[in-house]
């Protein structure tokens, strides 16, 4: 292959993949920093670097992990920019969970006792729930993302539902 169509093909295939996966990394990188516009520039970022990572490789085998490790390595770096990140600093700012007045009273402290419980699990555990909960990854591509064993994945899923079941007082499922 010259490499005048190699360049083209590898456009081709960028733009496809920016296409298919930069919502999922913008809702990713939001939830993370609820942030737009930071959440807006991790995914600049992150594609960025993703153009550079093919443009160098030969052959990707797992373009959604890369996406996501990509833009936990910009996340984390901005974090390391910036103070610690806190309900408490969310309140402050402002921040408060979602009320529906169609829901009931019940139904409004239930959404807020399981978001005090997520937000209660390390950083780590809370993005791992994410990646599976909300983005819809497999255990082996979280895997992928963390550096971890696909087995250590579903693992640490288990006992973290778990944990928040306990934490929310519910009955495990038999």
């Amino acid at each position: 292959m010259s490499r005048k169509t190699h360049i083209t093909k590898l456009k081709e295939d960028f733009s496809k993949t920016y296409e298919e996966h930069s919502d999922a990394i913008f809702r990713y990188a939001y939830f993370k920093l609820s942030d737009t516009e930071k959440a807006k520039d991790v995914v600049q970022d992150t594609f960025v670097k993703f153009w550079e990572y093919i443009s160098a490789e030969s052959e990707l085998q797992n373009v959604k992990a890369l996406l996501y490790r990509i833009a936990l390595n910009t996340i984390i770096d901005l974090y390391r920019k910036r103070k610690t990140f806190s309900l408490d600093t969310l309140a402050e700012d402002g921040f408060e969970p979602i009320y529906e007045p169609e829901k009931n009273e019940f139904e409004r402290h239930e959404s807020e006792a399981v978001l005090k419980a997520i937000n209660e699990l390390g950083e780590e555990d809370r993005n791992i729930m994410f990646m599976r909960y909300v983005e819809g990854l497999s255990f082996d591509d979280i895997a992928e993302v963390v550096g971890e064993r696909s087995n250590t994945i579903a693992v640490k899923v288990h006992r973290l539902l778990k944990q928040l079941r306990q934490s929310l007082n519910i009955e495990e499922e038999k």
